[in-house]
């Protein structure tokens, strides 16, 4: 039976339709799916995190592949349908083929994730933890960086998001696509794209163009700065004035008060004082912190 054929069997037998509210499509495209656990990479040693597993048809090729795959899932039906489809593994009735999962029902945003993996790391033998799932298009972007700024124990990033999103995600920084999520993105990981996919790859279909992306979080940041928080933080607000000039969204946004030390500091780090936000480099927004700490 392919993908698409066990969704709509799924949804027959439990009487049930996706739930636009919390951003429900199932992906039902069985060449995607199989693109997505080739560049997972997984071992059996591996402790996969599946946030939004939904009917489970991912979470089913994640069990053959890794031994303990932790689920978080909101809806509670969906939940109730893990609970039937994977009681076997759930109860740890292991054969050679599945691993053992266990269900959460509850928001990713709100769970303590450190702990989680602190616990599933002194019960079971754990290599590396990936974070593998098909996100809600809505909160993409805040699990993504919850994920990366809690510097969780997590070593890989897989996930499918709004192709758009994707694009801004992994871009080059010093772009005209690039956003300050660009450069936090680039400050904690390596990106890559996986593979785009189709509206019609879901069933309902979205209005949207989705991606898999694929990010391998760095051991240490890319750049060492004297405070990360000045870092971010001038980051954020010189690209809410993005069509400004760096120096008009420094002093407009009081990070710096008096144009001659903006003048003085674009002279002293060698910066063109009429360049843009965009126009930079990770690098050169490190030493911008610095000069300011």
């Amino acid at each position: 039976m392919n993908v698409y054929d066990e969704t709509q069997f799924i949804l027959h037998k439990y009487k049930i339709q996706a739930n636009k509210s919390l951003g429900q499509n199932f992906l039902v495209d069985d060449n995607v799916i199989e693109e997505i656990i080739l560049r997972s990479d997984i071992s059996k040693d591996d402790l996969i995190i599946e946030i939004g597993p939904g009917l489970g048809v991912l979470t089913n090729r994640l069990l053959e592949k890794a031994n303990n795959v932790i689920a978080v899932e909101l809806d509670k039906r969906m939940v109730n349908i893990l609970q039937d489809r994977f009681k076997n593994n759930i109860n740890n009735q292991l054969n050679s083929k599945t691993g053992k999962l266990e269900i959460i029902n509850e928001d990713i945003l709100k769970i303590n994730l450190s702990q989680l993996i602190e616990n599933k790391k002194a019960e079971a033998n754990i290599k590396n933890v990936k974070i593998v799932a098909n996100l809600p298009y809505y909160i993409s972007t805040p699990i993504i960086m919850k994920l990366l700024e809690n510097r969780f124990d997590v070593d890989e990033i897989i996930v499918m998001v709004q192709k758009e999103v994707a694009e801004r995600l992994i871009c080059k920084t010093g772009t005209r696509l690039a956003g300050a999520i660009t450069y936090l993105v680039e400050y904690y990981a390596e990106t890559e794209s996986i593979i785009k996919v189709a509206k019609e790859s879901f069933l309902p279909s979205p209005k949207v163009e989705s991606e898999v992306i694929k990010l391998k979080v760095r051991e240490n940041p890319k750049i060492k700065v004297k405070n990360e928080k000045v870092l971010f933080d001038i980051i954020q607000k010189s690209f809410m004035q993005r069509r400004k000039t760096l120096s008009n969204a420094l002093l407009n946004n009081n990070i710096i008060q008096d144009k001659k030390e903006v003048e003085k500091m674009f002279n002293f780090l060698g910066l063109n004082v009429n360049v843009r936000a965009e126009n930079l480099a990770l690098e050169q927004f490190g030493k911008i912190a610095d000069y300011i700490s």
